[in-house]
């Protein structure tokens, strides 16, 4: 599908949470999940918004994106296995990202526990 500037790709991307919630968003060309899903009223956790604090990390299901800068909370290990910063995060494809804070936790064990 062309977006609405003609100029690239809209993208459908669905959401899925831990607790069982699910919502789905349609994505731009050269737009971020954490944007798409900011306009369209979806709350997602997010800090920085340029790739550095990892409160947006998302694990990648199904799908492509591409991150618009360097992506410097994530390690190339935690990028190998599917976690995206869903901050810089562009689509390519038809995606399914598991989002939540959660899932930040899957890399960062709370010491506290």
């Amino acid at each position: 599908m062309l977006g609405q500037d003609g100029g690239g790709e809209t993208h459908a991307v669905s959401l899925r949470w831990r607790d069982g919630r699910e919502e789905s968003l349609s994505v731009g060309p050269d737009e971020t999940v954490v944007d798409a899903a900011g306009a369209a009223g979806v709350g997602l956790p997010y800090g920085c918004l340029y790739g550095a604090c990892g409160t947006c990390t998302g694990k990648l299901l199904s799908g492509d994106v591409e991150h618009a800068a360097e992506p410097r909370a994530l390690k190339p290990r935690h990028r190998d296995v599917g976690y995206v910063l869903l901050c810089l995060a562009e689509p390519r494809s038809a995606c399914r990202i598991e989002v939540g804070a959660r899932v930040q936790a899957d890399l960062v064990p709370n010491p506290w526990k």
